[in-house]
């Protein structure tokens, strides 16, 4: 039975550490919806790219509504969200 947990569970971490990799690789994939990029709005963790800085691969921004960090959201709703903007903030 030990010999099944422990096979289970590296599995599970081979799962995890490639997830964790391949979100660290460089921006989200464009999505397959009409979209525009949208700074300053993305929680800590869930950017898909940033124009400059520490956080410029998907999912790595520190700090939520960094005005650096962009997510994808459909396009024309960017300037309809509050403090978002099209462009990097300063």
């Amino acid at each position: 039975m030990k010999r099944r947990l422990m096979i289970a569970s590296a599995l599970a971490a081979a799962i995890a550490g490639s997830a964790l990799v391949s979100a660290q690789a460089g921006p989200a994939p464009e999505p397959t919806f009409k979209a525009e990029k949208c700074y300053g709005i993305a929680k800590a963790g869930k950017n898909d790219c940033a124009s400059t800085g520490a956080n410029s691969c998907a999912g790595t921004s520190k700090a939520n509504a960094d005005p650096r960090a962009w997510i994808y959201v459909p396009a024309g709703y960017c300037e309809r969200i509050v403090n978002a903007s099209p462009t990097p903030k300063a």
